[in-house]
């Protein structure tokens, strides 16, 4: 029947929900000594575009390829990223219970500071959602990256928006729902990811043949 056939759509996602499992399960192994879930995570979102955009040869050859290519500096990303946010985690954590204990001006004084906080988390989390997918994408120093993957963020807000509901979803599904969805976990959160963000980062960043062979090309700073 055509329904089952190779090339049917149907054929088609069951491949691309196979391939976000074995990738889950490579991303959660290689994550596994913490100080590489950077590599791991860049790792996953260059192997999850290569699926949407159907130019996969073999999912865990990619994934190793990118983790090997990318680890330096995916890794000094990843704990820049991990400093700032138990920086931001303890600051919440303390001023929520000094404004708990506060009264008066300094109550009005704390809530004001831990707004800041709050603030400064949600550019982190931008940050977060898309340092990786540009580092699998695009070439450029760790300062650029992080700029770059806060103004993008900003710039497609409903993308980030959706990004970050993906995220949300499966946790939320993993923990309240049916547990036995980790099997997919972060693997089909990235490929879905990868589905939303394909066509913003070939905007930024030009055209899928413009890549080269280790998934780096010119940045959106650089083009501007």
């Amino acid at each position: 029947m055509r329904f089952f056939s190779y090339e049917s759509r149907f054929s088609q996602l069951l491949m691309k929900l196979s391939c976000s499992c074995l990738l889950n399960i490579l991303w959660f192994i290689c994550s596994l000594p913490i100080f590489t879930i950077g590599a791991s995570t860049t790792a996953l979102y260059y192997a999850s575009l290569k699926v949407i955009r159907d130019e996969e040869s073999h999912a865990w050859t990619l994934f190793f390829h990118s983790f090997k290519e990318n680890f330096k500096q995916a890794t000094q990303l990843w704990l820049i990223l991990l400093g700032a946010g138990l920086f931001l985690g303890a600051d919440g954590y303390i001023l929520y219970h000094l404004r708990k204990s506060s009264t008066g001006v300094m109550a009005v004084i704390w809530t004001l500071i831990l707004a800041l906080v709050i603030a400064a988390s949600i550019i982190y989390v931008i940050v977060l959602l898309y340092v990786f997918p540009l580092l699998a994408s695009v070439h450029n120093t760790n300062a650029a990256m992080l700029k770059n993957a806060f103004l993008i963020g900003t710039h497609y807000l409903f993308a980030t928006i959706l990004v970050f509901a993906v995220h949300f979803a499966m946790f939320f599904a993993v923990v309240a729902v049916f547990t036995p969805l980790i099997i997919f976990g972060e693997g089909l959160c990235a490929m879905v990811s990868a589905w939303i963000l394909n066509s913003l980062l070939i905007s930024v960043s030009g055209t899928p043949e413009d890549y080269m062979e280790d998934g780096t090309e010119e940045s959106p700073e650089e083009n501007t």
